[in-house]
């Protein structure tokens, strides 16, 4: 009666085993799941903030420069938009150490079309058929982005981060950036060729050690908070250091391109490079899409793709909006008889300024009245 109701208890034993080991799995899966959707909340949250940070800022500009009284940075509105851009781009920095980089960067898209819906509704701008089609593609875009993207993330260690520093894959991805960067800074610097997409790769080059950084440094603070300290670790200050240098310089960069050429030329740019390296980045370094089916990286892709067509048609020929010094008055609007007599010397002359043009004025003055 033992001997025959051992092997039955035995069978049951190893049957319940799969369904015990499923359910840690299943348990162990399930906090991955919800930090990667938090991950999406949060990044998608940032974007909007970031959308409305810069629509409240553009408002203050529009307003101090009808009144013409003081700077906009002493407008109250104006700062409030900057307190709201820093809590935007704080929650795209707590995104990374929820989800994928190679997610939580083309998430970017949502804050240019936030922004297309803020200044139609609030600025009064008018809405145009790229608008709304770029809109729909980039919608439709963010959508496959988020269904078809890596949902595995890892806890970043500072161990894990030492790991991955030293894989021979990103020392070879780190070398070949560093010489396209050199050859770049080169063209731009010594030969001066000004061009937008050599600016652009020096922007998006150090995008991605940004994109690095900030997902390394982020995922340690996140485990230090949970329990599991990191802060003690060196790689930790190495990542922050980086972090904060290739920010630094990304912003020069950036703002050297602002400065030669349009912002509608600069944002769809800067957004597909930007996108690209951290999504470059999250394969080579993170491995993100490792054991992923082809078939979701090519719709990944895919998504990516509309989102980019979709920013650009949004970004596309953007009204401009043309403010006129109040202090400026034009030459044919002052009242009075023209007088083409009396003529400013020129700066380059030598007689600018001196005691011989103002006699030859005062000459010409004397001749017209006699």
């Amino acid at each position: 009666m033992t001997n025959s109701s051992s092997p039955r208890a035995t069978t049951l034993f190893i049957s319940v085993l799969p369904l015990q080991e499923a359910h840690r799995e299943e348990v162990m899966e399930n906090p991955l799941q919800q930090n990667y959707l938090l991950g999406i909340i949060i990044s998608i949250c940032g974007n909007v903030l970031i959308s409305i940070s810069l629509n409240i800022q553009k408002y203050a500009h529009v307003r101090q420069a009808q009144r013409g009284s003081k700077p906009y940075y002493t407008s109250v509105m104006w700062w409030c938009g900057v307190l709201l851009m820093g809590v935007g781009e704080l929650g795209n920095f707590a995104a990374y150490g929820f989800a994928p980089a190679s997610l939580i960067a083309p998430l970017g898209c949502v804050s240019v079309i936030a922004s297309a819906i803020i200044s139609v509704i609030f600025l009064k701008e008018t809405i145009r058929a790229s608008d709304v089609v770029g809109g729909s593609l980039a919608v439709t875009g963010t959508y496959l982005l988020v269904t078809f993207a890596p949902h595995t993330s890892t806890h970043i260690t500072a161990h894990l981060v030492q790991y991955y520093a030293v894989s021979w894959h990103f020392l070879l991805y780190l070398f070949v950036e560093i010489v396209l960067f050199c050859i770049l800074l080169y063209l731009y610097k010594r030969r001066n060729m000004k061009h937008i997409v050599i600016v652009m790769l020096l922007v998006a080059l150090l995008a991605s050690l940004t994109v690095i950084s900030v997902k390394a440094v982020s995922g340690m603070i996140t485990e230090s908070i949970k329990g599991q300290l990191q802060l003690i670790y060196p790689i930790f200050y190495v990542m922050l250091v980086v972090m904060v240098a290739s920010c630094a310089f990304q912003i020069k960069f950036l703002n050297q391109a602002m400065k030669m050429f349009d912002a509608t030329e600069v944002v769809p740019i800067n957004f597909v490079f930007f996108t690209a390296s951290a999504i470059v980045a999250g394969i080579i370094f993170y491995q993100e899409f490792e054991g992923l089916a082809l078939l979701n990286i090519f719709i990944f892709l895919f998504g990516c793709l509309l989102s980019f067509i979709g920013v650009f048609l949004i970004a596309r020929n953007r009204p401009k909006i043309k403010q006129q010094d109040r202090n400026f008055i034009a030459m044919d609007k002052i009242p009075g008889r023209s007088r083409t007599d009396k003529v400013q010397p020129e700066a380059k002359t030598q007689t600018y300024g001196s005691l011989a043009a103002k006699l030859m004025c005062n000459r010409a003055g004397q001749t017209d009245d006699s």
